[in-house]
């Protein structure tokens, strides 16, 4: 039943502020990750394990979440998975080897895998069915503002403290979510003991975890010419497969693929998917070109991207509002995928001689599209959705986001490999003895360098050196600024997904109509 007046109010803090305590783990860590590899003795090539079994761990449970809600009630569920979290957070700051740390992340990754898609279960249950829009505006601005602030925190409190913090941190946060949980929201019945479908578990925990491998360690494998990135990949597809047969067959699925019949929903979860490709690719490519290529630091990346994060969680409220006075999410969602390739646009007109400031209003543009697009994609998604279809629905909604965000990273990391060799190709083809802008760049750097001292042929192997940088930087530019051309045509295309679902008169989704 819906709840009113403070309670409700309540309710949602609480369930925003632990998701956004999950979402900031995600990235805390990236920025600990040279103190790490210092203290731990580990290589480059080794820490990255860090985050992959954290996002191995995450993509398992959320499919499974909503059936885990049912069978042991969804209020002890998330006080479980608060409970696990916090300790698996403690032996994650304790860990003595890299072995123990990983083995620790993927720990605390599958207590708080469900945190999220349990919190949006709990908000759509707790609001009315004609205030839908505002309690995912509500969930939205902690969905957002944690991959935002997790890098900013995660490098102040290591800069102050040391890389344990990052984990050790979660404690009283968790403690405060928990006392708040017990307190206020109120329990659900535990679904009558069932057969447990094994097959459907094991099928799921193997086909998931190995496509996630295959995404998050293809590139550094050189993808197919890896033995154990093809073996993987083979699982997932053949596991994948069976796995769908399974569930549609046995009488107590783990992972309830019959919802998949409200057309809402199936064209949602496809939505979902493809705006996780293309936000989470974006979030991945401009701090590399800031860092990489501006010469930004960690610090002023953060303070850059952060204006994008406020404006998202000003502008959710009020789209949430426009969608209670009825104003179509199809519309919304629209809107948001033109203002997206705006800001797509914008990014693809980068140049090396950009600071700081060039990039307010681009990014200030994109957080208005991310609170124009989340809101309304997660609404039409549930919308359909009633009584405990709702879990298995949120659950399945943020796996296919998780999943887009990692098809996402490793589409366009692959994208900016091939596209920088072809431009470092191209350019180079124009350094010759033959071009006289060349010659003239090269005799202008080795005259600068011979007049601070060196001889002629130091100071012509110094010019030769210094142009060549220069290409590469050139190449790599031209490579990020191809991916944002990309993304944006890639989002205008998408649109139909939104036009084609369900429009509803009056605006009331029937997800919250228990």
């Amino acid at each position: 039943m819906s709840e009113t007046g403070i309670r409700k109010w309540i309710i949602t803090a609480t369930v925003v502020f632990s998701t956004l305590m999950e979402l900031i783990d995600t990235t805390v860590v990236n920025v600990s990750m040279p103190h790490i590899m210092g203290n731990l003795g580990a290589t480059f090539e080794d820490i990255g394990w860090i985050i992959t079994a954290y996002s191995v761990a995450i993509v398992m449970v959320l499919p499974i979440s909503g059936w885990l809600g049912e069978r042991l009630g969804r209020k002890n569920y998330y006080i479980a998975s608060i409970v696990m979290f916090t300790v698996f957070s403690f032996f994650c700051g304790n860990a003595h080897n890299l072995g123990e740390l990983i083995f620790f992340r993927f720990l605390q990754g599958l207590a708080g895998g469900g945190m999220a898609p349990t919190a949006q279960a709990i908000l759509i249950e707790t609001w009315p069915a004609e205030e839908l829009g505002m309690a995912m505006a509500m969930f939205g601005m902690g969905a957002v503002l944690g991959p935002v602030i997790g890098p900013v925190l995660g490098g102040y409190i290591t800069d102050h403290f040391s890389w344990p913090w990052v984990f050790y941190i979660n404690i009283p946060l968790c403690a405060i979510a928990l006392f708040l949980i017990v307190t206020f929201i109120r329990p659900t019945p535990a679904e009558k003991k069932k057969s447990i479908d094994w097959w459907g578990l094991a099928l799921l925990a193997i086909s998931v975890a190995s496509l996630q491998i295959v995404l998050e360690r293809g590139e550094r494998e050189d993808w197919f010419e890896t033995t154990y990135i093809i073996v993987l990949t083979f699982v997932a597809v053949i596991g994948g497969l069976i796995f769908i047969w399974h569930e549609l067959n046995t009488e107590h699925p783990v992972v309830n693929l019959r919802i998949l019949r409200h057309r809402s929903f199936a064209m949602g979860i496809a939505t979902t998917l493809f705006f996780g490709i293309g936000m989470f690719g974006s979030v991945f490519v401009y701090p590399l070109m800031f860092q990489n290529l501006l010469g930004f630091t960690a610090e002023q990346t953060g303070l850059i991207t952060l204006p994008s994060g406020i404006v998202t969680i000003l502008m959710m409220p009020l789209i949430g509002n426009l969608m209670k006075r009825k104003v179509p999410a199809q519309v919304i969602g629209t809107c948001g995928m033109i203002v997206f390739f705006v800001f797509s646009m914008l990014m693809n007109k980068t140049t090396l001689s950009y600071g700081m400031h060039d990039f307010f209003w681009p990014l200030v543009t994109r957080g208005v599209a991310l609170s124009m697009l989340f809101v309304p994609i997660t609404t039409l998604a549930v919308q359909d959705l009633k009584g405990r279809e709702i879990g298995q629905g949120t659950g399945l909604n943020t796996m296919m986001r998780q999943l887009g965000g990692s098809f996402g990273i490793a589409l366009i990391t692959t994208f900016v490999d091939r596209r920088s060799i072809y431009h470092d190709t191209i350019l180079s083809a124009h350094l010759n003895n033959y071009n006289n802008a060349f010659m003239q760049r090269l005799n202008g750097l080795q005259h600068s360098f011979m007049s601070q001292g060196f001889g002629l042929s130091q100071a012509r192997e110094m010019a030769y050196a210094a142009l060549d940088r220069a290409v590469r930087q050139q190449s790599l530019l031209l490579s990020y600024t191809d991916v944002f051309w990309v993304v944006g045509i890639f989002f205008l295309l998408i649109i139909p997904l939104i036009l084609f679902q369900k429009f509803k008169r009056g605006g009331a989704p029937g997800a919250a109509a228990h």
